[in-house]
């Protein structure tokens, strides 16, 4: 069944929908959030609220916008993101820190995307990590590096359309 579908089915109330959704994107969500949080127990919660709010929001899914996976990805991303400011509001540090290297998960599409961007070159890819692996802007980026503004986001933009070439069209 096609993603898209799940999500039909989850927007009038499927469970199964949405537990088939978990089963197929569950474990790349996870590595992403771990990625961002570098914390296990934190990174669960995140993974649990992605979901939920797939759930609750499943009909703003927009396929002409990209794929399924990016989507929950976005939403991840996001809700990591969130999660991190909030301990840098407190000053926390994570309790249970996981190694930088997280290793993704060894799905055909998670082992695409990581080919895709080992393939950048260096400059682009930290680009790329230091805005969604430690979610800096485009402004924190250039002060972080020292390099102009305008020299980031051509750097950031190129990366980006890269990935779409490496990757090919978003699927429905």
């Amino acid at each position: 069944m096609l993603p898209p579908d799940l999500l039909r089915r989850i927007e009038a109330g499927d469970r199964a929908a949405l537990a088939d959704l978990y089963d197929q994107h569950a474990s790349l969500v996870n590595a992403l959030c771990l990625r961002i949080l570098r914390d296990r127990a934190e990174a669960e919660e995140v993974l649990q609220e992605v979901f939920l709010q797939a759930w609750r929001q499943a009909g703003r899914y927009d396929p002409a916008r990209g794929s399924v996976t990016s989507w929950l990805a976005v939403i991840a991303r996001s809700r990591s993101l969130d999660r991190l400011r909030r301990r840098a509001a407190r000053r926390e540090a994570p309790e249970d820190a996981i190694p930088v290297g997280v290793e993704m998960p060894r799905t055909a599409e998670a082992i695409a995307v990581r080919d895709a961007l080992q393939a950048l070159p260096p400059p682009q890819r930290r680009a790329l990590e230091l805005a969604y692996y430690e979610g800096l802007t485009q402004v924190e980026i250039a002060e972080r590096t020292g390099l102009p503004l305008g020299t980031i986001k051509t750097r950031m933009r190129t990366a980006l359309l890269r990935l779409r070439e490496a990757l090919g069209p978003p699927r429905a």
